[in-house]
């Protein structure tokens, strides 16, 4: 019956966070449609070139539709996103949205390698910390995801590859495999980037997870097991650690938009083409379209993970997802 009432409250959850995805979506796009008018320049005149005459570059305008008023324009913007249509870049002469779809598998696995990574060392590094509040291995952990946070992933990219990948040669320094290609090489060319992008969210997940469970650890509930013999191993992988978990979660969830951006150093380090080296390459062409794309692109991975955070949260509440 609980979880019944559980589950129930969760999908009211998720139901009005996905009522205030849509004018969140309408208020980005509106914000993605007025980079037109905010880039200095005729886009028109950009795109048919700098030699091009007064008749092409009008050709080029009503081709693109930017003979149209402002509302029609963005109407018809909105309409294209309705449809999935996130325009034509500049650059490549190919829809946006294949072209996005065509490098996220690659994005998507540096982000799932770095994610693995940060969970491996961060929970542990926090629940170690948190079990030994004020001692020797807390002060160590501390200091380590000091410098975690402290250390530009891309300056730890640039040391592996010039280490890892150049001098000892263990791993590939640069490029990308797909998965159909084996399983190996395609985890051999994201440990290193994964690894870089990954630790920066291991140094925040050890952080939030030890002051938690710190917390938690003081509760009475868990005197009262640790009073009735259980083992203190069982009393926080058991009872403290499933409410503890709770902040990191939400960190988790803001760590994956970081993870995201963060891929446009890493790909430019490593030599990947991924969305970000699309995003880079697109701002130095000025592909308005896409860099339109990768805005709504990013924010609809952001309130995806932003769900998946509130739904995850609402099961591990012991109000069922009230908050």
């Amino acid at each position: 019956m609980a979880s019944a009432v559980r589950s129930r409250r969760v999908l009211q959850l998720v139901g009005r966070r996905l009522l205030t995805i849509v004018p969140l979506l309408v208020i980005v796009s509106l914000l993605t449609f007025s980079l037109v008018f905010l880039i200095p320049g005729d886009p028109a005149q950009r795109i048919a070139g700098e030699s091009a005459s007064p008749e092409q570059v009008e050709a080029v305008r009503t081709q693109l539709g930017l003979d149209l008023p402002v509302h029609e324009q963005f109407w018809n913007y909105l309409s294209g996103l309705a449809h999935g249509d996130l325009g034509t870049s500049f650059t490549f002469r190919t829809p946006v949205t294949e072209l996005l779809l065509d490098r996220l598998p690659v994005t998507l696995s540096i982000t799932v390698v770095a994610m693995v990574f940060a969970l491996l060392i961060g929970i542990p590094a926090g629940v170690l910390a948190g079990r030994r509040a004020g001692r020797w291995q807390d002060r160590a952990v501390t200091v380590g995801s000091t410098l975690g946070l402290a250390t530009p992933n891309f300056v730890l990219g640039l040391l592996l590859t010039l280490v890892v990948g150049i001098q000892l040669g263990w791993l590939p320094a640069t490029g990308y495999q797909p998965l159909a290609d084996g399983f190996w090489p395609w985890l051999q060319h994201l440990l290193m980037p994964g690894f870089a992008l990954g630790v920066v969210a291991a140094a925040e997940i050890a952080r939030q997870l030890r002051a938690s469970l710190a917390d938690v650890l003081r509760q009475d509930y868990v005197r009262t097991a640790t009073a009735k013999g259980m083992l203190p191993g069982s009393v926080v992988w058991k009872h403290a650690l499933k409410n503890a978990m709770m902040p990191v979660v939400t960190v988790v969830g803001l760590q994956v938009g970081y993870l995201l951006g963060g891929t446009a150093v890493i790909e430019t380090v490593f030599g990947v083409k991924g969305l970000g080296d699309f995003a880079v390459q697109s701002v130095l062409a000025g592909d308005l379209p896409a860099i339109q794309g990768m805005v709504v692109f990013a924010v609809l991975i952001a309130v995806t993970a932003s769900l998946l955070v509130d739904i995850t949260y609402g099961y591990l509440n012991p109000r069922g997802g009230d908050a």
